[in-house]
């Protein structure tokens, strides 16, 4: 009987979160996170460094180029290694980030942080792709200006086995947006 009942709480607890809503229901919560621990990294000199950094080496990469780049990441990401894959995994802004998954006890998912040309320049946890660039977690927050703050809908998310909503933000220096920062929020743990 005990096995049914926690089975049935299982089976409730993923019916709640696997139904559409119109908003993230977590949403109060997770810009509570956000103000709370991840407003302050976005001035942390280690991630302003870097991505100013990186923007200097990639400034002048066009689509042909950003496109190899990311497939090449791509094949990586699925051997689990490889030169590209390995300069971001082990460069000092993702053992910056991994401190950071480590202290938020489980709220994190995932943290990584993308260029101005939405390039990852530092990673939590292997991305499957390089170039975040064309989708809302680069375009609605760097692409939107310096307080562009964004939260995606709730999902499952497989690699993790939680649920998650990722929350963007635009990265800025002295005002002007140089890159954005995105945080896979583990819900079941706010």
């Amino acid at each position: 009987m005990k096995k049914m009942l926690n089975g049935l709480a299982v089976l409730t607890l993923t019916m709640a979160f696997a139904l559409p809503a119109a908003a993230n229901d977590f949403e109060p919560q997770i810009k509570e996170f956000y103000n709370s621990t991840v407003k302050a990294w976005l001035t942390d000199p280690a991630v302003i460094e870097a991505i100013k950094a990186q923007n200097g080496e990639t400034s002048g990469f066009d689509a042909a180029k950003i496109d190899t780049l990311d497939k090449q990441w791509r094949d990586e990401a699925k051997a689990g290694s490889g030169p590209l894959v390995d300069k971001v995994s082990a460069n000092p802004l993702s053992a910056w980030l991994k401190a950071k998954k480590e202290e938020a006890g489980g709220k994190i998912a995932e943290a990584f942080v993308m260029d101005a040309k939405g390039l990852n320049v530092g990673l939590s946890d292997l991305t499957s792709d390089y170039m975040q660039g064309d989708e809302g977690k680069h375009q609605k927050t760097y692409g939107s200006g310096g307080d562009a703050l964004f939260i995606d809908e709730v999902e499952f998310d497989e690699s993790s086995g939680a649920f998650q909503s990722q929350m963007s933000a635009t990265i800025s220096d002295g005002g002007k947006p140089i890159g954005a920062i995105t945080i896979g929020v583990n819900v079941e743990k706010l």
